[in-house]
C-alpha cells in the first residue's frame, strides 16, 4: 500500500514524550493524575505455535466461549501465501491449520486478512486476491469453515463489482449466531491506481450458505487506506473508519447498525486534520455494554498524536478525547480492548534506536490512567513491523507484533498482569 506521507522525526526523547503526555485532557483542560508505576504490569513472553515460521499479519480475537483466535500469513516465497490459524483455550495451543493458500494473493503490512467465530461454532476468514495486474487491483474473499477449520469453503468473492480497483481494509463482526457482517473500504469509484473518484465504505452481511444480505454504501468518501473496526454494543455494531471530508480533512467517524439498520456518520472528534494522503493509520473500537472506547492517530496541528473517546451510548455522543500520547516519535498504529472493568491501549513509538510498543491501562470513562509499561523492542523498523494485535481473555491482555530479523518477518507475543 502506499507509504504515509508525513515523515519520522527523532528529535525529542521518549522520555520527553512521555512526560508530556500525562498532562491534560484535549479539549478539556482538566487535569489528569499520573499513571502509577509501570513495575505494576508484569509483562510476560506468550509463546505462538508458529514457532519460527515466517510469519506476519497477525490478527487476534475472542471467540464466543472465551477462547483465543489467532490467524496469521506464512510466505513460503514471494509469490505463495497461506492463511493459517490456531486456538488458545487458556492452557494450550490447538496445532495450527491452513484456511486457504495461493499465488494470486494481494499481501500487505497494513491491509490484513481477519478470523472470526459466531454462536453457531462456524469459522469465518477473509483475505485479498489480486483480480488485475495492476498494484492496486484486488479483491475481498470470504470462506466458511463449519467443522472448527478442518475443512474450509470455496472462497466467495465479497465485492462483487468486477472492478480492477482497491477493496480491503475490512472488518468482520458476528451479525447473528449464524452470519458475519463485513464492511471494507471499496475502490470501485476510483477507476484504479489513478484515482479518479472517491474510495467508499461498504458492508453486507453473509449467512452460512454464503449468501449475501442487506449490501449498501455506508459514506461516498473515505480515506483510501486507513483500517475499519468494529465493535458489539448493546445497542448494535459499532463501526469506527477515517472519514475524507472537503479540504482533505481526514478525521474519524463512527455509525451503528441497529434494529432500524445504519444511522448517519457522525464524528468522533473534530481534530480538523487536513492530510493530502492516506496516512495507513486507521483508528479501533472496544466497547462493553453500551459503553464504548474509540482509540486513534492523528497529526492535527503537525504534532503525532493518539487519542482516546468514551462514549457511554453506544456512539450517540463522545467525550472529549483524552491525549495518551504526543510528539514526533508517536507512530499510533492503534488497538484497544474493554472489558467493562478496564480500558487497555496500544500503540507503537519510533525513536532513533528503534520502535517500542506501548500499553496503557485506563478507567473505563477515560478519567484516569492507571499504568503504562512498555511490552517490547520489536526488531525492525518502518512499514515491517505491521500492526500489533490486543486482545482481553479473561481480563488478561494479550498482545501479539511482528518483528523484523534478518530480513525475515517473526511474530512475537506477550501477556500482561496488573497489580491491583
Amino acid at each position: 500500500m502506499r507509504p504515509p506521507v508525513h515523515s519520522l522525526l527523532v528529535a525529542s526523547t521518549l522520555a520527553l514524550a512521555l512526560a508530556a503526555c500525562g498532562g491534560e485532557r484535549a479539549a478539556s483542560g482538566t487535569p489528569q493524575a499520573q499513571p502509577q508505576p509501570a513495575s505494576l504490569l508484569r509483562v510476560s513472553p506468550w509463546p505462538l505455535p508458529t514457532a519460527d515460521t515466517r510469519a506476519a499479519q497477525p490478527d487476534l480475537v475472542v471467540a464466543p466461549d472465551g477462547a483465543l483466535l489467532l490467524s496469521w500469513i506464512e510466505s513460503r516465497d514471494k509469490t505463495h501465501h497461506a492463511l493459517r490459524f490456531a486456538r488458545f483455550d487458556g492452557a494450550r495451543w490447538s496445532a495450527p491449520r491452513t484456511i486457504a493458500e495461493g499465488g494470486d494473493w494481494f499481501v500487505n503490512w497494513a491491509d490484513t486478512p481477519h478470523i472470526a467465530a459466531t454462536a453457531d461454532g462456524a469459522l469465518w476468514a477473509h483475505w485479498l486476491r489480486k483480480s488485475a495486474a495492476a498494484t492496486y487491483a484486488y479483491d475481498v474473499v470470504l470462506a466458511r469453515s463449519a467443522d472448527g477449520g478442518a475443512s474450509w469453503s470455496a472462497p466467495l468473492r465479497v465485492n462483487d463489482d468486477g472492478t480492477p480497483t482497491e477493496h480491503g481494509f475490512v472488518t468482520m463482526w458476528a451479525a447473528a449466531p449464524d452470519r458475519v457482517g463485513l464492511a471494507w473500504l471499496d475502490g470501485r469509484h476510483t477507476g484504479g491506481d489513478g484515482h479518479a473518484g472517491a474510495m467508499t465504505l461498504r458492508t453486507a452481511q453473509f449467512d452460512g450458505a454464503l449468501a449475501r444480505h442487506d449490501e449498501r454504501e455506508l459514506d461516498a468518501s473515505t480515506c483510501d487506506c486507513c483500517q475499519t473496526d468494529t465493535a458489539p454494543t448493546a445497542r448494535g455494531t459499532l463501526l469506527v473508519y477515517r472519514d475524507r471530508a472537503e479540504g482533505e480533512i481526514r478525521d474519524i467517524f463512527a455509525m451503528r447498525h441497529g434494529a432500524q439498520g445504519w444511522n448517519a456518520p457522525r464524528p468522533v472528534h473534530a481534530d480538523r486534520w487536513m492530510m493530502p494522503a492516506c496516512p495507513v493509520n486507521g483508528p479501533a473500537v472496544a466497547a462493553h455494554a453500551a459503553h464504548a472506547v474509540v482509540a486513534w492517530y492523528t497529526a492535527a496541528g503537525g504534532v503525532p498524536t493518539v487519542k482516546l473517546a468514551h462514549s457511554p451510548d453506544a456512539g450517540e455522543r463522545f467525550a472529549a478525547p483524552r491525549v495518551l500520547d504526543h510528539g514526533p516519535e508517536v507512530q499510533g498504529r492503534v488497538d484497544v480492548a474493554f472489558d467493562g472493568r478496564d480500558v487497555w491501549a496500544l500503540w507503537l513509538r519510533e525513536a532513533a534506536d528503534g520502535q517500542s510498543l506501548w500499553l496503557a491501562r485506563l478507567t473505563p470513562d477515560l478519567s484516569r490512567e492507571l499504568q503504562r509499561v512498555e511490552v517490547a523492542r520489536p526488531q525492525g523498523r518502518g512499514r515491517g513491523t505491521g500492526f500489533a494485535q490486543l486482545a482481553l481473555r479473561e481480563g488478561t491482555p494479550h498482545v501479539v507484533w511482528t518483528e523484523v530479523v534478518d530480513g525475515t518477518p517473526r511474530l512475537r507475543a506477550a501477556t500482561v498482569h496488573a497489580a491491583r
